[in-house]
């Protein structure tokens, strides 16, 4: 069921607007007594979904009881992220979601369906895992809070992936990561109906559907004509129906379909979200369907000090580097570490670009950073920040194609977590 719904590609939802959308599904709701409300973290600042979460506590008061950030492998929250993105919220209210040890598994999709639905991709069966929390809390409502965008591993962001990946456990977020990657994420990015959605919502109806949980959901996209990220769409419910119409609404804000491909992109990394190449890759991910034979990357990511969040992810990708489906289906077979994390060996095959165009990372400098070493060592180019900033200044960049004075055409992206890029004849419906 839909408790509301508002959006489309020439609006601006204001904060009054989200909070007033968010308090009629509530009220609709009736009154609540234990409240759990799962928001993104800080690598989806840009979602509104932080607002939101102090929107719902504003609403319920002491019976909003935990809020549980769905980091999935990604890093705690520190204090300043915490306080930048909830706002007043009490920052004790926050629970910290450790993917190792604090998940239970409430049941196993079929390997035959997960072969069925993947093409014979894959087959084996997928356990359904999610934070203990949501099981044993005695929850009355779960608040699901985020944004709908295209996807590497899904095909479009958010509802229950929130829930299966944002609070899942290790083998279930290995397994679902390298569903998608042996599918193939080019077929699947921009989709709303992929092999992965349709694991997760088998899990949905079969092992979780007694959970009382209610999606919130925004559809939030760069605007050309300003630069501004703006707020195009909330939708709030409790089925599949709510994410496929944000979905389809996500589609036209955040996917630009371009009439050729590009033979050189410049991505910006914001330091404040982009501190490793298992985010920072959404670079590559989300631009690699629009990039030409030949191709160049250049990514300026002033922050970047590691590979993995994960620190055992993170030595995995040192170890294996980025060097294409090929060498790392062969590293899986050879190696039984790199087996026990399929979400490493998916997130190397995402992040080559198979040797069709080239890669290059341009680290900030300190003796924290990545080194030019360290970048090339997994398969990378490196380029000098402060040169590249001198030639491609992001602070004068604007979206989309730049010439530049010396007759170079390149095309930035600002933020690359906000979109999916592909040439027309690339990209299959």
């Amino acid at each position: 069921m839909i408790y509301y719904e508002k959006g489309s590609t020439d609006i601006e939802l204001s904060s009054d607007d989200l909070k007033t959308g968010l308090f009629e599904a509530l009220n609709k709701l009736g009154a609540k007594h234990k409240v759990l409300a799962i928001p993104p973290d800080y690598t989806r600042l840009p979602s509104r979904a932080g607002e939101l979460t102090e929107y719902a506590w504003q609403y319920y008061g002491h019976a909003l009881t935990d809020v549980l950030p769905a980091l999935g492998t990604h890093s705690p929250m520190t204090d300043h992220q915490i306080a930048h993105m909830f706002g007043t919220l009490p920052a004790s209210l926050l629970r910290e979601h450790d993917w190792r040890n604090d998940v239970v598994t409430v049941g196993y999709v079929p390997s035959e369906f997960v072969k069925e639905v993947s093409g014979g991709a894959v087959d084996f069966q997928w356990p359904a895992q999610v934070n203990k929390l949501l099981i044993e809390g005695n929850f009355d409502l779960i608040l699901s809070i985020g944004q709908v965008v295209p996807h590497e591993v899904v095909g479009m962001a958010n509802y229950n992936k929130n829930i299966f990946v944002g609070t899942g456990g290790v083998e279930g977020i290995n397994k679902s990561h390298f569903v998608g990657a042996a599918y193939g994420m080019e077929r699947m990015m921009g989709h709303a109906d992929t092999p992965v959605r349709r694991i997760f919502n088998y899990a949905s109806e079969h092992f979780t559907n007694h959970l009382p949980i209610i999606y919130v959901q925004t559809v939030v996209g760069l605007d050309k004509s300003d630069g501004k990220i703006k707020c195009r769409g909330l939708f709030i419910g409790d089925d599949y129906e709510v994410f496929d119409k944000a979905a389809k609404l996500a589609l036209e804000v955040n996917f630009d379909l371009l009439d050729k491909p590009l033979k050189k992109v410049v991505v910006y990394l914001d330091p404040t979200e982009f501190k490793s190449t298992w985010l920072g890759n959404k670079s590559i991910y989300r631009t690699r369907m629009a990039i030409d034979d030949g191709g160049e990357l250049v990514v300026i990511a002033p922050a970047l000090k590691e590979f993995g969040e994960d620190k055992e992810i993170d030595r995995l990708i040192r170890k294996y580097g980025y060097f294409g489906t090929p060498a790392t289906l062969k590293a899986c077979d050879e190696n039984e570490e790199l087996r026990n994390n399929l979400s490493a060996a998916a997130h190397l095959i995402h992040g080559s670009s198979e040797g069709r165009f080239s890669v290059t990372y341009c680290p900030g400098k300190g003796a924290d950073h990545l080194t030019q070493a360290e970048i090339e060592s997994v398969g990378f180019k490196y380029a000098d920040i402060d040169a590249v900033t001198t030639k491609y200044n992001p602070a004068k960049l604007k979206d989309g194609y730049n010439l530049m004075p010396d007759g170079e055409e390149i095309f930035y992206i600002s933020n690359p977590a906000l979109g999916l890029w592909a040439y027309r004849e690339r990209f299959k419906y």
